[in-house]
Order: structure tokens, then sequence, then C-alpha cells
């Protein structure tokens, strides 16, 4: 069985319920997840993206990020209460009870926290929403941080460093995949406990600014974190020849040789929903197809305990 600690269904469930849909996820995503062997995941609240590259801009009222995370907390609220086969949880123990009930279970995340601007009561908001874990920024350079698409030596600015500790003292985990480089070390400065990497995986493997070096893996493993490996094909390698399930599996195995197995955890990020160019690693399409990273792993020398600290046990053990 599985734990995902990083997933966009919400966006789809957003979408679809806009045009009038319900039932999202029943009709849609529940079977795939169960073929997957999903018994968890982490639900993103995620509402950035460039210009022209996300269904917000046929929704006249979604015209800022705060207008659009307004619109996706509603949706998910309709959404999950339609689904009594998924249970919200916020604890180990709560999702542990909700697996022995034969549900599904999800913890809530925020995907990038620019609808706050300055006003940094924001992360109350959604710390009183349920979120445990927080991203600052999505790519972009925001109020608190600059992001993975910007530029390098941009950290975090000083309301930045005020909002980690602010969801520190929430109990909130705080999420570095999306941050700058800067960023990166701005945080690991700040850190009082474990810091993730919810979605990002290796940059000796696949040199691109989303991916970690292993200096970065050896931080996050100091503050007794977890790295989720990501199936999005351009952070897997290069060369599309590259892009697939045992190369994803390199990655595990070489996060595991810098880190630890007890560091690595699954993130997948899968988001074949967006549309062309949002692509799986070959082999890793969707969820239904998580099996076959699993069965790369064993073949490169995994025993099952150390496959199930990755499937699950590595990233529940933090939350």
């Amino acid at each position: 069985m599985v734990f995902d600690g990083h997933s966009d269904v919400l966006y789809d469930v957003t979408r679809l319920r806009l045009m009038g849909e319900t039932h999202v996820l029943e009709r849609l995503h529940r079977d795939r997840l169960c073929r997957g062997g999903v018994e968890g995941l982490v639900l993103a609240l995620w509402t950035s993206a460039a210009q022209g590259q996300t269904f917000w801009e046929t929704v006249p009222e979604a015209d800022s990020d705060a207008a659009r995370t307004r619109i996706m907390m509603d949706a998910a609220a309709a959404e999950l209460a339609e689904c009594p086969w998924l249970r919200v949880v916020h604890s180990r123990a709560e999702a542990e009870a909700a697996r022995a009930a034969g549900q599904l279970y999800a913890f809530l995340g925020v995907e990038g926290m620019a609808a706050i601007g300055e006003d940094l009561t924001g992360i109350d908001r959604y710390a009183d929403w349920g979120a445990r874990l927080g991203m600052l920024t999505w790519n972009e350079e925001n109020a608190l941080a600059a992001g993975a698409g910007g530029d390098p030596e941009k950290g975090l600015t000083d309301l930045g460093r005020e909002a980690v500790r602010r969801m520190q003292a929430r109990g909130m985990v705080v999420d570095v995949s999306h941050l700058s480089d800067g960023g990166f070390w701005d945080v690991l400065e700040l850190a009082e406990g474990p810091v993730i990497a919810s979605h990002s995986n290796c940059r000796a493997l696949c040199p691109v600014p989303r991916n970690l070096t292993d200096d970065q893996l050896r931080a996050i493993r100091d503050t007794g974190g977890v790295v989720g490996l990501n199936v999005y094909h351009g952070f897997v390698h290069t060369d599309p020849a590259g892009q697939t399930a045992r190369t994803l599996a390199l990655h595990a195995v070489h996060m595991a040789e810098v880190m630890g197995v007890e560091h690595v955890a699954c993130g997948f990020d899968f988001c074949e929903f967006f549309g062309p160019g949002n692509e799986g690693a070959e082999g890793l399409e969707d969820c239904s197809r998580i099996g076959n990273l699993f069965y790369w792993l064993e073949q490169l020398g995994m025993t099952l305990a150390e496959r199930r600290m990755i499937a699950r046990e590595n990233f529940l053990r933090l939350l």
C-alpha cells in the first residue's frame, strides 16, 4: 500500500465542479487510486500558474490568487462531503483509524502561499482549514520567497522568515519543493523540526532547478525530513529516452545512498489531467501504475522492508 505525499486532484475537482459536475473523485479518480494501491494522499491546494496554462482564465471571478483559493477550498469542501469513503485526517493515528475502517484518507497541504499577500494571518486560515504542510511559493516570486522558476540566489524575504516561524508554531511542516536554492537554505536555517521536499527528485541524475542537490538531500535528512519521488517526465531525465519508471527508481536508489532509505518517500505529482505536456514518465502515466516503480525498486535490489518504508512508512512517520 502507498501513501502519496503530493496530489493535485483538487485541481481537477475544482475545474469540473465549476462546469457543473459532481462526485469527481468517485467517478474519475477512485478506481485508479485503488488499482495503484494508494491508501492515502496529500491533497494540495494549488492556484498558481503561468498565464494561459490553466482553466482559471475562463472563470471571471477567479482574477486573483486569493479568489482562486477561496473557490478551490469551497469546491474541495463540497466534493469531500460527497465522499464517505475518503476521510480528511490530521495525524498518523487518524490515518490508521481511517485505514482500519476501510477508508482512504487525505491530509491537506498548500502548494504556494501567494494568496495571502503580506498578511500572515492567512497561514492561520490555512491551518484552521486543516493544512498540515505548506510551501511558501510555487515557481513564482511572491511577498514571501523566490520560487524555483526565478533567481536561484534570491531566498526568503523578512516576511517569509516570519511565515516559516508561524507555520512551525501552527504545526505545519515546511515543504521546500518549489523554492529557489536560496530559499531552501534560508528555510533550513530556520528549521525547528523536519523539513520536506514533497515532490522533487535528484539533480545529480536530472539537473533541473526543481530537483535537489546531494547537499540539499543531506540537509533534509539532518532535519529528520523526507523527499518524495516525482513522476513528472521532465524531472526524471532530460533525455526522453530516459524518462521511465526504471529511471525514477534510480533516483530512489541515489536518495537512499545519500540520505538513507528512511528519508525516501512518494510525492508523485500525477497531473495527466492537466493536459499535454504534463505526462508522467513511461510506466507511470497515472496513479494506477504505481506498482511499476516498486517492481523496479525490487529489481534494483531493495528489500521488501525498504520498499515499504518508501511506499508509506517514512512519510507517515513524519506526519
